[in-house]
C-alpha cells in the first residue's frame, strides 16, 4: 500500500474534515479510487454505508441505499479524489480491461498551482505518495514483466494481462499470483461484489474461471507442481504385471527341463537342442 507523504496526509485530513469522515475512511476510499483507474470504486467501509459502488458520471450505490445524504456525500468524495488522483503519475494505469472501462472523460480540477483555492479547498499538483525506492518501477506485478497489454481493478483486486506472453497477474488480499493463460484470448474480468468473490474472464471458450489456470508463481516465488500419487488401481495393475512375469519366467524354465530331458533321451539333436533353448532363453 502507498505510503502518504506529510502533504498527501495533510490533504486527506482536510478532505475528511469537510466532507465529515474519518482520515482513514478517506485514505481507505482514495485506495478504491486508485484502484478502478480513477473512474470507479468498489469498497466496503461502515462510514460508507457498508460495501458500495461509484462510477465516474454519477452513479452510486449504497449499501444503506435510502440514505440520500450519505448518496451525495460519497459522490462528492469520490469525485474529488478522482480528480485528486489525476495529476499523480503512475497511479492511473493506461488500457484497462472491458469489464472495467468506463470511458476516457477525466477532470483535471487540481491542475495548477499547488496552493490551496480559494473556497474549495482543492489543492494543486502535490505528491501524495512518498516516491518508490531508487531502481524500483512501482509496478506491483511480478518482476520481469513489463508492458501489459491491459490493467484494472475491482473490489481491491488488481489485474495486470500480458497477452503476448500468455501470463495473468492478479493481486489480492496482499499476494501477487502468475497465471499461465495457456491459449486464451482474454477480452474481459469479472469478480462477485463481495470482496474476496470468484474472479472469471471471457476468452473464446466463453466464461472461463481464473482458478483453472496454472500458477506459475506467487508472490515471485515458483509453484512446484505436486508430484500424483500411486493409486490403488496402479498398484492391482503394477501387481498384475508381476505375477505375469513371474508365471512366464515359471513356465520358460519348466520349459527348459523338459527340453533337457528330450535331448538326453535323443529325441533332439544337439542342434535342435541348442536353438530351441536359445529361443526361450531370448524370452527372458
Amino acid at each position: 500500500m502507498n505510503q502518504l507523504t506529510p502533504e498527501g496526509q495533510r490533504i486527506i485530513n482536510d478532505i475528511a474534515r469537510r466532507y465529515n469522515f474519518s482520515s482513514d475512511a478517506v485514505f481507505s476510499m482514495l485506495q478504491s479510487v486508485i484502484n478502478g483507474n480513477g473512474s470507479m470504486a468498489q469498497f466496503n467501509h461502515p462510514e460508507f454505508g457498508g460495501s458500495g459502488q461509484w462510477m465516474r458520471g454519477g452513479m452510486i450505490m449504497l449499501g444503506d441505499m435510502f440514505n440520500n445524504s450519505l448518496k451525495n456525500s460519497v459522490g462528492g468524495l469520490c469525485q474529488e479524489l478522482a480528480n485528486l488522483i489525476a495529476n499523480q503519475p503512475g497511479l492511473i494505469q493506461s488500457g484497462s480491461f472491458q469489464s472495467q472501462s468506463q470511458g476516457n472523460q477525466q477532470q483535471n480540477n487540481y491542475s495548477g498551482s499547488s496552493q490551496q483555492q480559494n473556497g474549495s479547498g482543492s489543492v494543486g499538483s502535490v505528491s501524495l505518495f512518498v516516491s518508490p525506492p531508487a531502481g524500483s518501477s512501482g509496478n506491483w506485478w511480478p518482476t520481469g514483466l513489463q508492458f501489459p497489454n491491459s490493467t484494472g481493478a475491482q473490489n481491491n483486486v488488481r489485474y495486470a494481462y500480458f497477452g503476448t506472453i500468455h501470463r495473468l497477474a492478479i493481486e489480492a488480499n496482499g499476494h501477487v499470483t502468475l497465471y499461465d493463460t495457456l491459449d486464451h484470448q482474454i477480452g474481459g474480468f469479472a469478480q462477485q461484489q463481495s470482496v474476496g468473490g470468484s474472479i472469471t474472464f471471457t476468452s473464446q471458450y466463453g466464461l472461463v474461471d481464473v482458478g483453472t489456470l496454472p500458477i506459475i508463481s506467487i508472490d515471485n516465488e515458483p509453484v512446484q507442481k505436486p508430484q500424483p500419487q500411486p493409486t490403488s488401481h496402479d498398484f492391482v495393475q503394477q501387481n498384475r504385471v508381476t505375477t505375469a512375469n513371474i508365471s512366464q519366467e515359471s513356465d520358460i524354465f519348466s520349459a527348459l527341463e523338459k527340453l533337457a530331458n528330450l535331448k538326453q533321451k535323443g529325441i533332439l539333436t544337439d542342434a535342435e537342442y541348442s536353438t530351441k533353448k536359445a529361443e526361450l532363453l531370448s524370452r527372458l
